[in-house]
């Protein structure tokens, strides 16, 4: 996948979080399956992206390609995600089953502090790839894994 695909793929991502977001505030909300298979799509490209950095971490390091993945993550870590995770969606499919727990909707504050805490992150990441230093983005990256660690810990039923 070339640089203006993933940039495509995230903008889109973005841009339909956002859509979901607004509709959330009309009087027609999205069905759940439709925010569960955004939110499913949305962290498939944050897999995805961090794939990417691992990959150029342990061969040899490509500040380019590094670049693109911290920018995709940081921009969907940014898009409103939480806008994803309303009422009505603790059970259900969409790409498949959901795998967030029940108490991802009882536990707003942490569920909030989590979500905060991977944008921070993310977009930490994004600035410190922009900058090529390999051993700071490895740092920055083991930040911003802690974060996911964190969530799918707290939040995520395990497989």
């Amino acid at each position: 996948m070339n640089h203006r695909t993933t940039a495509l793929l995230a903008a889109s991502v973005a841009l339909a979080i956002g859509t979901l977001s607004l509709a959330t505030h009309a009087q027609q909300a999205p069905k759940p399956e439709t925010l569960i298979k955004s939110r499913q799509s949305a962290f498939q490209l944050v897999a995805w992206n961090s794939s990417r950095i691992k990959a150029s971490l342990d061969g040899t390091y490509n500040r380019e390609e590094v670049g693109r993945a911290a920018n995709t993550i940081a921009a969907i870590a940014n898009s409103g995600l939480g806008s994803l995770f309303p009422a009505g969606t603790e059970q259900g499919k969409g790409w498949h089953d959901t795998a967030v727990k029940p108490e991802w909707f009882k536990d707003s504050k942490r569920a909030a502090e989590l979500t905060a805490e991977f944008a921070q992150e993310a977009t930490e990441l994004a600035k410190v790839a922009s900058a090529g230093d390999a051993a700071a983005v490895k740092d920055r990256y083991a930040k911003l894994n802690k974060t996911c660690k964190a969530c799918h810990d707290d939040f995520r039923a395990k497989d």
